[in-house]
């Protein structure tokens, strides 16, 4: 109105607006206070709607008709979630961190294949995330959450017990007498539905045992499937060089690790190691890098380099443990 001299009342005849409702101040009252208990009801009745929530403030003296009400509930982002799907077991709810030692952390997964009459099989894998040790590969046609304790019963008896097991949600991994065995010794931590990288460990152990035994052969009996699986299982632990663990098997690499040798568990003979400090040196000192992709382009030069360097820090860490 003041930029084109404008009166107010011919201002609001051109926009089709009645000078009450410009002239309209809000008068609401200060509802803090009662956003305030309402939010704390919420939190305290978690299943609890709007009308139940009402009643409740009500009692309180805090009357009120719905339609305030629901303005509240839905300005304070109160609404109840409608709960989908069955209920699921949540273990630990605190982040997973890296396995430091040996028995910190196993994981646990099941790997199925049939035989060649069509019949199928389960595969319990039982990992060590630290020292990427099978320590089970459990063969048979049924095997629930009884045969599974049964199973860790051994392995604690065998090695030690574990400070943690991850698995994921299935049915014989959250029965009744998983979580009975679990809550009286270990801390359990179920992983989120349908994100099987956040077992990454075993999932990785998963798809070396198919690529590298099962797609291999074709089992008749289930006693034939049990002795290949048992073999594979006996190469992978004592024959098959790791990356992960500087190429190193890992029983050896478990060995190194209990006699006290810190270059075996955190020196440079560790390939996660050379390639984070590959990554560093190729990102921010290496000359042959690309500064126009950005600073922290790779420098992919000096990779021969860096393999030479892992071959002869191993050599020389297997040649002291002689």
């Amino acid at each position: 109105m003041e930029r084109h001299g404008l009166s107010q009342r011919r201002a609001c005849e051109l926009v089709g607006l009645d000078r009450a409702t410009l002239r309209y101040w809000c008068r609401r009252p200060d509802d803090s206070a009662l956003r305030q208990r309402l939010r704390e009801l919420a939190a305290e009745r978690r299943r609890f709607g709007y009308r139940r929530l009402g009643w409740m403030l009500a009692r309180e003296g805090h009357a009120m008709n719905h339609k305030k009400l629901y303005r509240l509930y839905r300005e304070e982002q109160l609404t109840v979630r409608r709960r989908r799907g069955r209920k699921r077991a949540l273990g630990t709810r605190a982040p997973m961190t890296l396995p430091s030692a040996i028995n910190q952390r196993w994981s646990l997964d099941f790997v199925s294949d049939t035989l060649s009459d069509g019949r199928r099989f389960r595969i319990l894998c039982v990992v060590d995330d630290f020292s990427r040790e099978c320590l089970a590969t459990v063969v048979d046609t049924s095997l629930g959450g009884v045969r599974v304790v049964r199973e860790l019963e051994r392995l604690v008896t065998e090695r030690a017990l574990p400070e943690m097991v991850v698995s994921d949600n299935g049915t014989e991994l959250t029965s009744g007498a998983v979580l009975r065995w679990s809550t009286s010794k270990v801390a359990s931590h179920y992983i989120e539905p349908g994100k099987p990288v956040q077992n990454a460990f075993i999932e990785s152990f998963n798809s070396k045992l198919r690529d590298e035994c099962l797609n291999q052969y074709v089992f008749t009996s289930l006693a034939e499937a049990r002795s290949i699986i048992e073999a594979w299982c006996h190469d992978y632990n004592h024959l098959r060089p790791h990356s992960s663990l500087g190429t190193l098997k890992p029983t050896e690499f478990a060995a190194l690790t209990k006699t006290g040798n810190a270059t075996a568990r955190r020196g440079p003979n560790n390939r996660r190691t050379l390639l984070m400090i590959g990554w560093k040196l190729g990102s921010t000192h290496c000359p042959h890098r690309n500064t126009s992709k950005g600073p922290w382009t790779r420098c992919w030069d000096g990779w021969p380099a860096l393999l030479r360097l892992q071959q002869s820090v191993c050599r020389r860490v297997i040649a002291t443990t002689r």
